[in-house]
């Protein structure tokens, strides 16, 4: 026979857990500060807890932006739409928290856009292209560029169906384009006439006879040109000929060489008088000795004739002194009664 096994002890029976209340309050403060831990990190993780700065982009439309919207600076998010409102004036406001990490990106020259194209949702973006601008001041206001891509296509069918029914008047029977073509048929078989290209140019077959008979008559003076160049070419040899000598016979003169002679003899007389010339000073020059000489003479010829004078003067003064004293003298006195 098999013993009975004694019975498993009731929950009733076990004995009590010591600090049951203790620990399960530990438990339930480990779990609240693992859940203030693990939100701290996640406000951290996302930049909640950094300080910002605040820009507010003014825009006339808000369409696909929501709070919470990135926007980003080369591909990388900057910035968060914090709050969207409305301005008494009807434009939209759009208040943007940039961390101060990362508004040393932004500068007073930077321009904001916001984009939507047909595929995905509004996009907001900065471009900087001077960094060396002054940085943007906190709670600067800028206009934001919108672009719409789907706002553009009633555009741009508008203008697709313009140039269909442009494309529609060429193509017509009497449209542009079939009057062009029929005017290149006409010109091509105006190509296989008689005249050809000419005739197509010139627009008639007599325009184009004209111009033949005048080409014609062109070539002939031409050819009247080049003869009298030849004859003025022959002229020219002539000349050179009998002036220059240039290809003359060993016998035949020319008017440079005759010239030349001629020179020279003259050059030969100009020696012969310039001797003579030397000749003639030379006696000039015993002229002037002698009319020196003649001159130095006529001098002593006047002292000699003063002397003379003044001796002829002596002479007649002793006559007349003899003359007054002698008795031959006449009575010159005047007497009065």
């Amino acid at each position: 026979m098999n013993p009975t096994p004694p019975p498993s002890p009731t929950p009733a029976d076990a004995p009590p857990v010591k600090n049951l209340e203790l620990k399960a309050a530990l438990l339930l403060v480990l779990m609240v500060v693992l859940l203030l831990g693990s939100a701290a990190y996640i406000l951290y993780a996302r930049g909640v807890l950094e300080p910002t700065q605040r820009l507010v982009l003014i825009s006339d439309d808000s369409e696909g932006v929501v709070v919470g919207m990135d926007m980003t600076f080369a591909g990388f998010a900057i910035g968060r739409v914090a709050r969207i409102e409305l301005a008494d004036d009807g434009n939209v406001r759009i208040l943007i928290d940039v961390p101060e990490s990362d508004a040393k990106w932004l500068r007073t020259s930077s321009i904001f856009t916001m984009e939507r194209g047909l595929v995905g949702g509004t996009r907001i973006r900065a471009y900087s292209g001077v960094l060396d601008d002054p940085p943007l001041p906190d709670g600067a206001e800028r206009t934001v560029l919108r672009g719409d891509t789907a706002a553009e296509i009633p555009k741009l069918a508008a203008s697709m169906r313009e140039v269909l029914e442009n494309l529609a008047a060429l193509t017509r029977s009497d449209g542009a384009l079939a009057g062009t073509l029929s005017n290149v048929a006409g010109a091509t078989e105006r190509l296989k006439g008689p005249q050809g290209a000419m005739g197509v140019l010139m627009g008639s077959d007599e325009d184009a006879k004209k111009l033949v008979l005048t080409i014609e008559r062109t070539n002939a003076l031409l050819l009247r040109a080049d003869a009298l160049a030849r004859r003025l070419d022959s002229l020219a040899a002539n000349a050179d000929r009998q002036v220059f000598g240039q290809g003359a016979a060993p016998g035949e003169g020319s008017l440079a060489g005759d010239a030349r002679a001629t020179v020279q003899q003259l050059t030969a007389l100009l020696t012969q008088a310039r001797t003579s010339l030397q000749k003639v000073d030379a006696v000039l020059v015993e002229v002037q000795g002698i009319a020196g000489n003649t001159r130095e003479a006529t001098g002593d010829l006047g002292t000699l004739r003063g002397e003379v004078e003044s001796s002829l003067r002596k002479v007649e003064s002793l006559i007349n002194d003899i003359n007054r004293k002698w008795p031959f003298a006449r009575d010159t006195e005047i007497k009065l009664p």
